[in-house]
């Protein structure tokens, strides 16, 4: 279990003013885009199918309207002109049935096309949220202190959406569009040059329309994508703290907060969709103004021709006509189509610029080679490694040497910043001797959780170090490290499952009666038995079917079931009842018995039975001693234990 520092001994980094606008836009959309492809690389045959389809669809389609011009000149005007004979008709149905044949396959490869981009596009997001999800794992706590989990759910929702969208639909619309558009081309020259020339002067004017729109319309998107994530992020925070905003009447301020994201999650939302709106119509309207005037001199070709004293550049079949008007419609729809896709596209580079942020976020660094192992003595009386678990364990080095674990905790002339500005230890030097019980006291922020969250590793210290068995736990690896330690927290955090399946977390391979054994040391087993299912019963949205008290029995249960050689005891009583706690204690002091114990509590009636106390006061140790030793000093302690001074 981790534990987070203390509001007051971190910086924080919610979603209040200065801290909305820090997502990064994207910079490199080229880069982003080339490393968005390396994904595509598992599916380079299933692409290469696809890639098929989309040419043959477009060509089909390209094709079959290439069709119409021996269709009017060769077939229906011979009809209307010489008359419409047995033979002239059955020649007419054959090439209606070669047109029809050749969108029959066009349609059944848009088909293919789209059932197979599914596979392709589910399979790379799948990809890549294995990727985040499994780097999220290695990220520091560090990562989780400084970043809602609104923010980061928003990578694996909205962002992840985006890219979907872009790759289930926008790059084969794309690659689609660039065929239709090449072969079009292509067919607008051999049919008309003359006309081809009128396409292309349209064709620059709307690449530069599309040029402009797109790039206010992309900084919108961007924009959109950073405020989308912190709205996300405040409401998950506000809904997590209902009832902290209830009893303290925050609603209406709150509300004012949400109001001003949600109003610069709008002014962005807006942005993006009225340049890309406006962007249809005007695409539209030009590809109406091109289509006029090519029928108009198209229609002045076709007059040409019958007079028959034009040059041939001028002149013009009323087939060719037909069939070129229609490519003047399947030229523009292609160009209109990717101008809609470009949106999409920025929208899901900037999401996966957001995503590949996350993913090459600094891992937790583990430089330790000392392993912790099981071990057991021989029959000569020497300590060896063991497959089987025992109630022994042992620190093995590098190079094979086995050094019995005995719970030996000591800070050297530590020193500690989360921020790197303020300093929250200061000097603390302190040794916790196998099987003591050594107990933190003092105000919030003092630096009674930071010390804890040192002793685990979650966080480095600057200056100074802490031995483990006389060991630099820089050199324990951190795993191995966090094995041989147990915590129990203020804030517990159950898992969705069974009340058995959440103590069990403790010890993966544990018995049903190793689960049990854990519950009655904790004085957790009577309540469990009254539970519906008993320990089978599901605990659901973090434990809201519990009471507060019982979920931290549950947490004291799991800890018990570690059977760890240090036991770290963070206000570990806090949300039990003065009745309850008096109940377990014998339980508890069974669970430490032999275990070197690390305890943090404002109650210190919890830590009077301590080897020793020390009192913090702003990252010092300002005094320490036993219980008796501190009352016969009349400082800090004495004071508040009397009650002439109270923790804060």
């Amino acid at each position: 279990m981790s534990a987070a520092p203390k509001s007051s001994e971190r910086v924080t980094h919610g979603p209040g003013p200065n801290n909305r606008n820090k997502f990064a836009k994207p910079k490199n959309a080229k880069g982003t885009f080339l490393r968005l492809l390396s994904y595509f690389k598992p599916y380079a045959p299933i692409l290469l199918l696809v890639t098929v389809c989309i040419i043959l669809a477009a060509e089909a389609n390209v094709y079959g309207t290439a069709q119409l011009k021996p269709l009017v000149d060769e077939y229906i005007r011979p009809m209307v002109e010489k008359g419409a004979t047995s033979e002239r008709w059955a020649a007419f149905g054959r090439h209606i049935l070669k047109m029809a044949l050749v969108y029959v396959l066009g349609a059944v490869c848009v088909f293919l096309n789209a059932r197979l981009m599914i596979n392709v596009s589910t399979g790379i997001l799948l990809d890549i949220r294995k990727e985040m999800f499994k780097k999220m794992q290695k990220l520091p706590l560090r990562y989780f202190d400084t970043h809602t989990h609104g923010e980061i759910m928003s990578r694996y929702t909205n962002d992840t959406d985006a890219m979907r969208e872009m790759l289930g639909q926008s790059i084969p619309n794309l690659i689609d569009s660039f065929f239709r558009v090449v072969s079009v081309f292509i067919m607008m020259v051999v049919l008309s040059p003359t006309l081809t020339v009128i396409t292309v002067v349209m064709l620059v004017l709307m690449i530069l329309v599309v040029k402009t729109l797109g790039k206010k319309s992309g900084a919108f998107y961007k924009k959109r994508q950073a405020a989308l994530g912190v709205a996300n992020g405040y409401i998950e925070e506000m809904a997590e703290g209902q009832k902290v905003v209830k009893v303290f009447c925050r609603e209406e301020r709150i509300n004012d907060n949400f109001a001003e994201l949600n109003d610069k999650l709008r002014r962005a939302e807006a942005g993006a969709n009225t340049w890309a709106s406006i962007l249809m119509p005007i695409m539209g309207n030009l590809s109406y103004i091109q289509y006029a005037v090519t029928a108009l001199i198209g229609t002045l070709m076709v007059v040409a021709l019958a007079k028959g004293n034009y040059p041939a550049f001028m002149t013009l079949s009323v087939g060719s006509l037909v069939t070129f008007l229609q490519y003047t419609r399947n030229f523009s729809r292609p160009i209109t189509m990717m101008s809609q896709q470009f949106n999409s596209i920025l929208s899901a580079l900037a999401g996966a610029e957001r995503i590949f942020m996350l993913i090459d976020e600094e891992p937790e660094i583990d430089e330790g080679r000392i392993r912790l192992v099981n071990a057991r003595y021989n029959e000569n009386g020497e300590l060896v490694e063991c497959a089987e678990r025992t109630d022994i364990w042992g620190w093995k080095t590098p190079e094979g040497s086995l050094t019995r674990v005995r719970g030996d905790v000591r800070f050297h002339d530590v020193d500690f910043s989360y921020d790197g500005e303020k300093i929250v230890l200061d000097d603390i030097s302190l040794y916790a001797k196998p099987g003591q019980k050594i107990a933190f006291v003092g105000s919030t922020g003092a630096g009674k959780t930071t010390i804890t969250n040192l002793i685990n590793r979650f966080y480095d210290v600057q200056q100074g170090e802490i031995t483990y068995d006389g060991f630099n736990i820089r050199d324990i690896a951190k795993d191995d490290l966090r094995r041989s330690l147990a915590m129990v927290l203020q804030d517990t955090h159950l898992f969705t499952g069974t009340v058995r399946e959440n103590i069990r977390y403790g010890k993966k391979d544990a018995t049903d009666e190793e689960v049990e054994h854990a519950a009655k040391l904790a004085n957790a087993h009577s309540f469990i038995m009254h539970l519906p299912e008993r320990y089978d019963t599901m605990i659901v949205d973090d434990g809201e079917n519990l009471s507060q008290g019982q979920r931290q029995l549950l947490a004291i249960a799991r800890a018990a079931i570690a059977d760890p050689p240090v036991l770290i005891l963070d206000e570990a009583t806090s949300s039990i009842d003065t009745r309850t706690e008096a109940l377990i204690e014998k339980g508890m002091d069974e669970l430490m018995n032999g275990r070197t114990v690390f305890v943090i509590a404002h109650r210190l009636s919890t830590v009077r039975n301590s080897n020793a106390i020390m009192v913090l006061e702003h990252g010092r140790i300002i005094e320490r001693g036993d219980h008796k030793e501190l009352l016969r000093q009349k400082g800090r302690y004495y004071k508040l234990y009397t009650g002439a001074f109270e923790l804060s």
